[in-house]
């Protein structure tokens, strides 16, 4: 868990930013950015080091962006 506290800490500011260029709403990145980090602690050991960690959080934050956009519709 002390891991991934600190992949939060690292990567949360960054990966708000990315949603917030995104959707343009404080609130909406914040809850985006804690789902983001929700569903990459579930995935978190799918994760092969293929590409930097960033990336990785940035296509779940994309994915999750996503979801919610769907949701949105219906």
């Amino acid at each position: 868990m002390s891991d991934f506290e600190a992949i939060y800490t690292a990567y949360f500011d960054r990966v708000f930013a990315f949603l917030m260029r995104i959707v343009r709403n404080r609130e909406i990145a914040e809850e985006l950015t804690q789902e983001t980090f929700f569903q990459a602690y579930k995935s978190f050991h799918k994760y092969n080091g293929n590409c930097e960690l960033f990336t990785w959080l940035c296509a779940i934050a994309k994915n999750v962006y996503l979801k919610y956009l769907k949701k949105q519709r219906h």
